[in-house]
């Protein structure tokens, strides 16, 4: 199909795809303003709420390409609408807990649930477009991302505050539902979406044991377990692919990142760039609370812009990548996103509100000039047979990127601060730590720039 036809055929995919890629980022930031309401009533302390956020993501990246892989086997279609389901189910559970176990439990299974979202998604919405206005569809889904990471905290105040934490993972039902059935109904079986072939079972434990292991140690960073956790996550790495190489039939087909330059350096450009901006809003949270004295309402409020910026940009920075060659706007969104970084390391406590504002949308549209196209990339540069891998690959760099982040994040509080809790006499050190995270992650993005440029052209 092309043209009209085409965009009126894949429309409803499009609603159904993109809702599915807003529940992902929604379930995950929205929880986080209610942790502290849920270690209330569960009696959990810090550690223990911090697996409820781990769960979700632990899980979510260990499912990915596995999952992405079964979607190809057994069918794209089939394996979205099962992710709807599970998704849905762990959502009302959540609602009924009644013990910490519990909880985590059924955060890791909505976790398992956007896994096969995600990891299916972007390829059933690639297979409805032509390849002419693929990069316009994949900036409104992109921008949905965004607004579920944007809006979720917000709505997970106001929910918290005025009906309880219960109500934060209730109103994933009425979305997974209404998404679910609209799936069954409105996304078509395609021809040839089964493909024959064997899954490979071990691969798939090796691959979710160094996902756990990378994850897990970048979250505990900088803990010396950090250290050993990373490390076997190393050598799983090194262990899978040696054995993906010589099975028939691959959970990954490792060779893609040997044969497929394009495929291979926009996946390194979107870790790299993940792993560069994720942790700025966690940084200027701490800048904006304790260094500039904002409420946490109000620093919230400010926090909002980029992402809104980046919602709204997403979907014409999608569009203009159907005209434009991908690496030229993703490298000038990397190398203002890299601007912005700098200029944030000349924040001081006097730096005006409007300049901080402005530098927050500046960096959005970096980003979104980056993103979506980028997005575009990958799932251009590889045949449709593999879009269920590469959909897969997107969520697992752009999780991986983000836990990187945080970790750079933490050991740069840990070096100038150590343990101890944030007061007025650590505030020097703090805002020094911030400047030195900023400064890490603005060369990150000089060094993405040239791995955006050298992938060379699509068309």
């Amino acid at each position: 199909m092309k043209g009209p036809e085409a965009a009126k055929g894949g429309r409803p995919v499009l609603i159904v795809t993109t809702i599915g890629s807003f529940l992902m980022p929604f379930a995950l930031s929205a929880v986080n303003v209610a942790l502290p309401s849920i270690g209330r009533e569960l009696n959990m302390h810090a550690v223990s709420l911090s697996w409820v956020a781990l769960a979700f993501t632990l899980s979510a990246g260990m499912f990915l390409v596995p999952c992405g892989k079964l979607a190809d086997i057994w069918g794209q279609t089939r394996m979205f609408i099962a992710g709807n389901w599970v998704f849905t189910v762990a959502s009302f559970l959540l609602t009924i807990i009644s013990t910490p176990l519990m909880l985590i439990a059924f955060r890791a299974m909505q976790g398992l649930g956007a896994a096969m979202l995600y990891g299916t998604g972007l390829a059933i919405l690639v297979a409805a477009y032509p390849l002419e206005e693929r990069g316009r569809v994949l900036g409104i889904n992109v921008a949905s991302v965004y607004l579920g990471l944007s809006i979720g905290p917000f709505l997970g105040g106001v929910l918290t505050q005025n009906i309880g934490w219960r109500s934060v993972f209730f109103l994933n039902v009425p979305f997974g539902l209404l998404n679910t059935f609209m799936a069954i109904r409105w996304i078509p079986r395609r021809p040839g979406e089964r493909k024959s072939g064997g899954f490979d079972i071990i691969g798939s434990c090796i691959y979710g044991a160094m996902l756990f292991l990378l994850l897990y140690g970048f979250s505990v960073i900088p803990s010396i377990a950090a250290v050993a956790f990373i490390f076997g996550g190393m050598l799983g790495i090194v262990l899978f692919v040696w054995r993906e190489k010589r099975i028939k039939y691959p959970v990954l087909d490792v060779g893609l990142f040997m044969k497929n330059r394009s495929f291979t350096l926009s996946n390194i450009a979107a870790l790299i760039n993940y792993a560069a901006t994720f942790a700025v809003a966690f940084l200027l949270s701490f800048y904006l609370q304790h260094i500039k004295g904002f409420a946490p309402q109000k620093a919230g409020l400010v926090l909002v812009c980029q992402p809104v910026v980046q919602a709204v940009l997403s979907p014409l920075a999608g569009r203009l990548s159907d005209r434009v060659e991908p690496r030229v706007l993703a490298s000038i969104g990397m190398a203002i996103a890299a601007l912005c970084l700098f200029i944030l390391t000349s924040f001081t406590p006097g730096t005006s509100l409007v300049f901080i504002i402005s530098t927050l949308g500046l960096f959005g549209v970096g980003f979104a000039l980056f993103s979506s196209p980028n997005v575009n990339a990958i799932m251009s540069s590889v045949e449709d047979r593999l879009h269920g891998v590469a959909s897969s690959m997107v969520a697992t760099v752009r999780t991986l990127g983000q836990m990187f982040s945080m970790g750079i994040a933490m050991l740069t509080f840990a070096l100038f601060m150590g343990q101890v809790e944030i007061s007025p006499a650590l505030y020097p050190l703090l805002l020094k730590a911030i400047k030195t995270a900023c400064t890490i992650f603005g060369f990150l993005c000089v060094v993405g720039i040239f791995a955006s440029m050298a992938r060379g052209n699509l068309r």
